[in-house]
């Protein structure tokens, strides 16, 4: 007896054994499904991919102001590096003279002295209008002081006396960032109410003790408060220090989850070339934003800062010297995205990436075929670098990328000088390729 055809599913490229042959409608169902759910499968690592490249975008600028808080606050050498110009500043220089006087001569009770001499006419029997006349010293002595007063500060400020403490003073008191963060009293910058001060105790301490040497006892009773500075006041010092004391928390993990979360959104895409060259372009975007605001940042500041507690020339010197590192990791990261997104770009099927590839193919097989000629064959490690041309292409950019990775602190010129190397590394090895023995005939010359 014979039996008849099995019932069940059956694989569409199986035509006999274990099931019937699928009729012609039945395997155009079947490719619509698949082609249905490949539809479905795409469309999901699509909106995944999506989803990823918007939170890294968002999570990038903060990562680079954590990454720089982080690393300005817990590194002594960077911290003094970044505070260190300021006491070489002619505005700042100017602006601590200015105060620094103020202060000095308030203390100085010129009244008292003129009253004394005053009083010393009369008991020894000056005459009514010389005795009467003392009083109006006050006004020239008090001048005379404050020339005297202001010329020894300057000498003090201007000298490589005051870089000196200026730079021991902050390298012992690195934690100066995080106490104005947190409200800590210890330390040269802190924060009190709303505004944001200046500890010059030492060089407080090194003027008075100066002024006292050249006669001026009273300098000596110039009190501790008067050895701040107040460099700015804002409401929004309060939101400022719990945004940043977050930034500090996470300075470590948030650049290290952005860049993981932009790994995951190309390894995610449906097309990882396009993916890498949208999320380089974004990244980039990014880092104009932050520029951008920074440049809002500071024009606020100067605009809320009173010239009477701060000059301008002065507030704009501090700014400026407090977030250049900043300003110079947010370049440095905008070239690294505009290169990528070029190097992605050129791994395209667009006419101008076609072009620049056959470009670069015939350069290099025609250098090959010149060392050819010459007797300069490469042998086998030549077909071996002609075979393994991808393999010597993806190692060559990843050490590149490793080597900036790990460079401490990265600048627009250190990126110009690894992209360079690798230039020249990828066109060594293609140049070496072709000059195998038997390149020509195994691979025309595109």
């Amino acid at each position: 007896m014979v039996s008849g055809p099995t019932s069940g599913p059956s694989h569409p490229d199986n035509g006999s054994g274990g099931g019937h042959p699928l009729t012609a409608r039945e395997r155009d169902e079947y490719e619509r499904l698949r082609r249905a759910e490949g539809a479905h499968h795409r469309r999901l690592r699509t909106a995944g991919a999506a989803v990823l490249l918007v939170v890294t975008l968002l999570l990038a600028p903060a990562a680079v102001v954590a990454a720089w808080l982080q690393d300005t606050v817990t590194d002594t050498d960077r911290y003094v590096q970044t505070v260190a110009p300021l006491a070489s500043d002619p505005a700042v220089q100017e602006a601590v003279t200015d105060k620094l006087t103020d202060r000095v001569v308030a203390n100085v009770d010129v009244e008292a002295v003129t009253d004394a001499l005053t009083k010393v006419l009369a008991d020894a029997g000056a005459p009514p209008r010389v005795v009467a006349g003392a009083d109006a010293l006050a006004g020239p002595l008090r001048s005379a002081v404050r020339s005297v007063v202001h010329r020894t500060i300057e000498r003090v400020v201007s000298s490589d006396l005051f870089e000196q403490v200026w730079e021991r003073a902050n390298r012992q008191a690195q934690t100066a960032v995080v106490d104005m963060l947190t409200g800590d009293q210890q330390g040269v910058l802190r924060a009190s109410g709303d505004a944001v001060q200046l500890n010059l105790g030492a060089v407080v301490d090194d003027v008075r003790q100066r002024l006292v040497d050249q006669g001026f006892e009273k300098a000596a009773a110039i009190p501790t408060p008067d050895r701040t500075i107040t460099l700015f006041r804002t409401e929004e010092l309060g939101k400022a220090q719990d945004a940043l004391r977050l930034l500090d928390v996470v300075g470590v993990w948030l650049p290290v989850l952005t860049v993981a979360l932009a790994a995951l959104a190309v390894g995610t895409a449906p097309g990882h070339r396009v993916m890498l060259l949208i999320t380089a372009l974004g990244v980039g975007a990014m880092m104009v934003l932050l520029l951008v605001a920074l440049a809002v940042v500071r024009r606020v500041y100067l605009n809320d800062v009173p010239p009477s507690i701060l000059p301008p020339d002065a507030a704009a010197a501090i700014f400026d010297t407090f977030v250049r590192f900043l300003r110079d990791s947010t370049r440095t990261l905008l070239v690294v995205s505009l290169i990528v997104a070029l190097s992605a770009y050129l791994f395209g099927p667009g006419r101008a990436a076609r072009w620049v590839r056959g470009s670069a193919g015939r350069w290099t097989t025609s250098g090959g075929r010149a060392l050819g000629r010459a007797g300069l064959r490469t042998g086998g490690a030549g077909r071996w670098l002609d075979t393994h041309r991808k393999a010597v292409t993806g190692v060559t950019i990843g050490a590149g990328a490793l080597a900036l990775v790990l460079w401490n602190h990265p600048t627009i010129a250190v990126v110009v000088l690894v992209l360079v190397l690798v230039v020249v590394v990828l066109t060594v090895a293609a140049v070496l390729a072709a000059a195998a023995p038997g390149r020509d005939a195994a691979a025309p010359e595109p």
